[in-house]
């Protein structure tokens, strides 16, 4: 068995998607065919000796759609550019349209029906005389329309011809129909002038029908156009993570450094890394000893300290000390080549976007042109002239056009995400909406999701002979020469409450230790446990203490003289403010909440009891996230995945809903489906919030749109006609069809009252 992945131009919705689906799964050889619609890609399963890439292809072009493979041996990045450039031509394409048809068509509807509204009008379209001059504008004005959205005479009309109507379909003929008989009433209008027939000038003049054409292909527009824009953010984390990884390594060969390409290195050889410098390959540490900031991969906010022997990760940054490692891992095997590759399957694993408004379209399609067909035979069996059997036929086709069904979805999400953007919540696309309210399990990242993401001194606790502003001096003293992570945040405090600190004198740092120094004739020591009980001073004061800060995931740093320990300053990644409220308002919402982290089983331990999250999985790796959210999706959850780092995009990706701190990395961000852009987890529950009130906004949209084509099709088809004569012409069928659209714009402007607003836990 073999999988490739395609690009996939040309779909429109999700018929589009079903339907290249079910051709490629006919062919021999075909295990699996997953049409990812949001992203324009295909994976497929397939037996190597039944077909090759080339009939897949062939099969998707057959279908009237476009297909070509992306070949495993490609450049990551150069495939995402293309996708990505694919999107962003989707995009522009449909906002030239919209402004084209937009351009067109309000000079045309004020032609139209300006008169009737009371506006001005030239004269030289009043009158019997000018008449021609009248109807053949409003023909100019809608060819331009119907020209630059040919895409839905073009796709709709060969999934009629292949007994597969779709929405385009229901677009095509319903325009078609309207502008073909208008180009009918201008030779009706011609003749009559020719003629002296004003009887029949006058009749068409007012039936000319352009303006309904014109109307359903440019609010059609409008809808798909409001479509695209949410795929313009997508299939661009890949290309940042490339980014991360160096582009060069320096490699010392035969006792010589020497810079080559990062993809040359192998297996075994010697890399060079100085401070400051990412690290091109996994390798471990042959010489040196420095701290490497590798949160970018992990998640851990502190840098860890590494010496000889210890293992070191692709993209991770060295912090301070010259190191050189051994390759271990090199090219496509690195870790960061991973979390990659998981990036680009979750993401094309994703289901289609599964809108009810094409779920509707697939019976009610067929429906409607049967029924419009059979109207027009009808009344023109039963004498009626051609003219009145084809005004109720067209009458049929407009007036259901599906505007309102094509609007329903797009305008409440635009108006939805909108009001999310208000209050800091980015919703990125129309699945997100769909599955946001579907969530019953959310999994909380701890580093810069439920804490702070930077270390803080949290507690100072000094000795009977040393008051706590002293304590905290004499360490901020001696942190002031270091480069040690933690040396931050005992300066960042120190400064807070402006303490001044004092110089130092033989200033010795420990790797994995702590420091050392003289002030003012005075010996003093920083460090953890190790370096206080190898200079054999007296820890037993501390010892509850320090053993009690370590519970509750907090690192103790002892502060000793030569002869006694001076006091405990504690340092550690603070909750945020708003961690507990959020996960109890997610408990309120009825959902499961999991944590997940990469950090120490003790630090994670603590976090759960402060917060009373019930589950938790710590010390795991960045490719363990993505299983254990795979893991509890064969459980049956839908599961949400809120996160900040890279090490958290696969994750991201992969689960159901994805939500990012927007204080986290791009990559993070690109890679979720919802981004918090306040950095507030409460505002993860107002996205959950948002996504229910939108879509039950979008079904009462569609249900009004069908609603109104229940009634309206019966009495543009006449059936009131011979009882109460009431008869629904193409121009009112052409209103009504856009006052559904209006309906059904309001009702989504609604969401503009949306309010966040906290649950009663």
């Amino acid at each position: 068995m073999k999988t490739e992945k395609f690009d996939v131009g040309g779909m429109s919705c999700a018929a589009c998607a079903a339907h290249i689906e079910k051709d490629v799964g006919k062919l021999e050889g075909v295990k699996k065919v997953n049409v990812n619609l949001l992203t324009n890609s295909m994976i497929v399963d397939f037996d190597e000796s039944a077909v090759n890439t080339e009939k897949i292809e062939e099969a998707v072009d057959k279908a009237g759609y476009e297909a070509h493979v992306q070949s495993i041996s490609e450049q990551t990045a150069n495939r995402e550019t293309k996708k990505i450039d694919f999107v962003q031509k989707e995009q522009q394409e449909m906002q030239k349209r919209w402004w084209i048809s937009f351009g067109f068509w309000i000079p045309l509807l004020y032609l139209s029906m300006g008169s009737m509204l009371g506006f001005y009008i030239p004269a030289f379209f009043k009158g019997e005389e000018n008449t021609m001059i009248f109807a053949f504008t409003q023909f100019l004005l809608t060819l331009p329309i119907a020209m630059v959205n040919e895409k839905y005479f073009r796709n709709g009309f060969k999934m009629l011809f292949k007994a597969a109507p779709n929405m385009d379909s229901l677009i095509a003929i319903g325009s078609s129909a309207a502008i073909l008989y208008g180009i009918y009433g201008l030779y009706k209008i011609a003749y009559g002038l020719g003629h002296t027939q004003p009887e029949l000038v006058h009749q068409f003049a007012h039936n000319m029908y352009f303006e309904s054409g014109a109307t359903i292909l440019t609010l059609i527009t409008l809808g798909k156009y409001l479509e695209s824009r949410s795929k313009s953010q997508t299939s661009r984390a890949i290309t940042q993570l490339m980014d991360l990884s160096p582009k060069t390594a320096t490699v010392i060969r035969d006792g010589t450094e020497m810079e080559v390409l990062a993809e040359e290195v192998k297996v075994g050889d010697i890399v060079a890394v100085r401070p400051g410098q990412r690290i091109p390959v996994d390798g471990v540490v042959e010489s040196g000893s420095s701290t490497v900031d590798e949160s970018a991969l992990t998640g851990e906010s502190i840098p860890v300290f590494k010496q000889r022997g210890d293992k070191v990760l692709s993209a991770s940054i060295n912090k301070s000390g010259y190191l050189t490692l051994k390759a271990t891992q090199v090219g496509n095997d690195t870790t960061l080549s991973h979390i990659i590759q998981l990036v680009e399957e979750a993401s094309s694993s994703k289901a289609p976007i599964s809108k009810l408004a094409d779920k509707i379209s697939s019976i009610f399609v067929p429906v409607v042109i049967f029924i419009a067909l059979v109207a027009g035979i009808v009344w023109f069996s039963l004498g009626y002239s051609f003219d009145f059997s084809l005004s109720i036929a067209i009458s049929v086709l407009v007036i259901s056009c599906p505007c309102a069904l094509g609007l329903a979805t797009p305008v409440a999400i635009m108006v939805g995400t909108g009001k999310g953007a208000e209050h800091g919540i980015l919703i990125k696309s129309a699945a997100s909406l769909e599955m946001a309210h579907k969530i019953n399990t959310v999994v909380l990242d701890k580093t810069g999701t439920l804490t702070m993401g930077k270390p803080q001194v949290t507690d100072i606790i000094p000795s009977s002979a040393i008051m706590q502003d002293e304590l905290l001096q004499i360490a901020a003293s001696l942190e002031k020469l270091s480069e040690h992570p933690l040396a931050e945040a005992i300066l960042e405090k120190a400064d807070k409450i402006q303490l001044e600190t004092f110089a130092v004198e033989n200033f010795t740092s420990l790797p994995g230790k702590g420091i050392v120094a003289e002030a003012g004739g005075n010996y003093f020591l920083i460090g953890n446990r190790q370096l206080i009980e190898e200079q054999k001073i007296d820890v037993q004061d501390f010892d509850v203490i320090a053993t009690q800060l370590a519970e509750e995931g907090k690192t103790p740093l002892f502060v000793a003289s030569r002869e006694k320990v001076l006091g405990v300053i504690a340092v550690a990644d603070p909750l945020k403010p708003t961690s507990k409220e959020a996960v109890d308002q997610f408990r309120a919402l009825g959902l499961e909440v999991v944590m997940l982290t990469g950090d120490h089983q003790k630090t994670a331990a603590a976090v759960q009891r402060q917060l009373g999250i019930t589950a938790v999985f710590s010390e795991v790796l960045p490719q363990e996230k993505d299983k254990i959210i795979v893991n509890l999706q064969k459980e049956g959850k839908k599961v949400a995945m809120v996160g900040d780092g890279i090490n958290d995009a696969p994750a991201l990706m992969r689960a159901d809903l994805g939500i990012a701190i927007g204080a986290g990395t791009d990559i993070a961000i690109e890679s979720a489906d919802v981004v918090l852009m306040r950095n507030d987890l409460m505002d993860a529950v107002s996205a959950i919030r948002l996504s229910n009130a939108v879509i039950r906004n979008i079904k009462e949209n569609l249900f009004w749109a069908f609603f109104y084509n229940v009634i309206g099709i019966p009495l543009a088809a006449g059936i009131f006609y011979p009882l109460l004569g009431w008869q629904l012409s193409p121009m009112f069928a052409a209103a009504a069809m856009s006052f559904s659209s209006v309906t059904v714009v309001l009702n989504a402007l609604r969401l503009r009252f949306f309010k966040p607003s906290k649950v009663k836990s």
